[in-house]
């Protein structure tokens, strides 16, 4: 029989936690005189009371020593980040930012996934418990994304999500909780010196000490919700730049790496070959970009590298700020961030899109196919971080590779259906499956939004959020029958 007890626990654990957070931004909002904050307070309420009742129902604290079976654990997965959104989305439907029954949803999931796409019209004015909520959202969201991608989906086996698989055990009684806790507390050091330092450079830069924290939210954890429309373009500042690149670009690496880095061993992190590739990327992305800007005269001068470097870092590490709107610098511009928007950042980070160990992967297996070819009798292994890369591992990724493109396909078909055009539908598409934000066009745009979407359209972005978030796989799985049977 499927126990729901253990995975009822782990919920309502989360909801509690979730609650309680929801009284930082009532806070805010009290001592500014804001009315939104009985909305917080009224959120709060409701969610932990909900918390409260799944944590008791599911038998009070979890042991230390529970096991997760694989079921159990892919289904937790994905209904915790449901279920979380969800009430995480309360606050929206209290705030004055007023928004539909349908965006609230789409701007939590959007929060919490990393993504930094939003519903929201009119952030210079929107009060400061809502602008420190999404901030909340993106860096909570940043750290879960990271300890799931560093202790549950190696386990789980996920789109060659195994090559990271740095423990053994058995995949049919997964430690899951003891587990995430050894990673969260690691993690969570690393996490917030990088978050201090953030902050500490954008008040150093001259934003003031609000909008230094909740922007330094958005930005170590790769999500990009700004507390302006105009996102960094309010501050011109390069000394603002320059910093935002520095950690957008750090929230793209394998965060477990610096661990060592801080002891003073560098090896792991210089010699990481997804961060080698990864950086050499993004050099030639900001040297192409810049390039671009001369010939075409769209800058002239050494804003052509500013604005290349800042927005080809935002792009390719998913983070979704920007500094200047590309989206009028034709056609090239458009092709050149969707594919970079896809892209994505390393594994083991809170960065998403395909990720760049999947690229190699997939460059490796081309390679070593080549070589049979033209040597039918020789054997070819291929190595990645030196070691052996094994033919499941391989057809993980080409399996990922295949749907993940399979996906993208069918969602933007059907959004130009709705009525929106090629660009719009696909670009959108790109950005919330990658977990970008911002897409291409006049709508969806870096100068635009996702508000004057019809419902129809956000569920189905809101779906893709989820899919790229966790993997695409973590949720299909779920619709197989077999999955279900004992």
């Amino acid at each position: 029989m499927f126990d729901l007890r253990p995975m009822m626990r782990v919920i309502g654990y989360m909801l509690i936690t979730l609650g309680g957070a929801m009284l930082i931004p009532a806070l805010f909002d009290f001592a500014s005189d804001d009315p939104d904050w009985r909305g917080f307070l009224l959120s709060s309420a409701l969610t932990l009371f909900a918390g409260l009742a799944l944590y008791l129902a599911g038998g009070g604290a979890p042991a230390q020593n529970a096991a997760l079976n694989l079921r159990q654990t892919f289904l937790l997965t994905v209904v915790s980040w449901i279920v979380v959104a969800a009430f995480a989305a309360l606050p929206f439907y209290f705030a004055k930012v007023h928004l539909n029954a349908t965006n609230p949803f789409f701007e939590s999931v959007s929060g919490f996934s990393t993504t930094g796409s939003t519903v929201i019209v009119g952030l210079d004015s929107a009060g400061r418990g809502t602008l420190l909520w999404r901030g909340l959202l993106q860096w909570a969201g940043g750290i879960g994304i990271i300890v799931t991608a560093i202790a549950v989906m190696p386990m789980l086996q996920v789109g060659g999500m195994q090559l990271f698989h740095t423990e053994s055990s058995d995949i049919s009684e997964i430690k899951l909780l003891p587990r995430i806790g050894q990673m969260a507390r690691t993690i969570g050091l690393i996490y917030l010196g990088i978050s201090f330092a953030c902050a500490l450079s954008y008040w150093l830069g001259g934003m003031t000490a609000f909008e230094a924290v909740v922007n330094m939210m958005g930005t170590v954890s790769t999500g990009g919700f700004a507390t302006s429309d105009k996102s960094f373009m309010l501050w011109d500042s390069p000394v603002i730049e320059a910093a935002a690149i520095l950690f957008m670009f750090v929230g793209a690496l394998p965060l477990m790496l610096f661990w060592p880095l801080l002891r003073g061993k560098p090896g792991p992190l210089l010699g990481d070959s997804q961060v080698r590739a990864f950086t050499a990327i993004t050099v030639v992305a900001i040297g192409m970009l810049t390039l671009f800007q001369l010939a075409e005269g769209i800058n002239t001068d050494w804003r052509a590298f500013r604005y290349a470097a800042f927005n080809t870092v935002s792009a390719i590490t998913g983070t979704g700020f920007m500094n200047t709107d590309y989206g009028l610098w034709g056609p090239f511009a458009t092709v050149f961030f969707i594919v970079f928007i896809l892209l994505g950042g390393c594994s083991g980070s809170a960065s998403c899109g395909l990720k760049i160990f999947r690229v190699q992967v997939l460059y490796l297996a081309v390679l070593k196919q080549v070589k049979r070819l033209i040597y039918p009798n020789g054997v070819f292994i291929a190595h990645y971080n030196n070691r052996p890369l094994s033919d499941a591992a391989i057809s993980s990724v080409t399996g990922y590779m295949f749907l993940f493109f399979l996906t993208f396909i069918i969602s933007g078909s059907i959004l130009s259906a709705t009525g929106l055009d090629m660009t719009t539908a696909f670009s959108a598409v790109a950005s919330t499956l990658a977990n970008a934000g911002p897409g291409m066009g006049a709508i969806v745009g870096p100068a635009g939004n996702y508000s004057t979407l019809d419902p129809l359209q956000i569920w189905i972005l809101s779906i893709n959020m989820l899919l790229g978030r966790l993997e695409l796989l973590t949720i299909y799985v779920l619709f197989l029958p077999r999955f279900w049977r004992k």
